[in-house]
C-alpha cells in the first residue's frame, strides 16, 4: 500500500475527504518526525512504537575491492510493533 492508497482508505474508512484525510497523515508523519528527531518516542498502544537508536561505529569491506572501511556510528529509526498488531500478522 502506497501513501495515495493509505489516504483513499483514511477517507473512506473515516467518511473524511480524500484532503482531509491527506491533511491528516501528513500531520501525523511530521508530528512523529519532529518526536524524533528530538530524541523522543512516539507509542501507539496496540499498535507499536517508533523510536531512536544509536547504532556503534563498526568496520565493514567493500565488496566491490574487499577492502575494509570504517562505518560511522548513526541514530537509527527503530519499529517495535504492539501485542494486537503482532497477533494480528500471525
Amino acid at each position: 500500500m502506497n501513501k495515495a492508497e493509505l489516504i483513499e482508505a483514511i477517507a473512506s474508512d473515516s467518511k473524511l475527504t480524500k484532503a482531509d484525510a491527506k491533511r491528516a497523515l501528513d500531520a501525523f508523519i511530521d508530528n512523529t518526525t519532529k518526536a524524533l528527531k528530538k530524541g523522543d518516542r512516539v507509542a501507539l498502544v496496540g499498535f507499536g512504537s517508533f523510536g531512536v537508536a544509536k547504532r556503534a561505529a563498526r568496520k565493514g569491506r567493500n565488496p566491490q575491492t574487499g577492502s575494509e572501511i570504517k562505518i560511522p556510528a548513526k541514530k537509527v529509526v527503530k519499529f517495535k510493533p504492539g501485542n494486537d498488531l503482532s497477533k494480528v500478522v500471525k
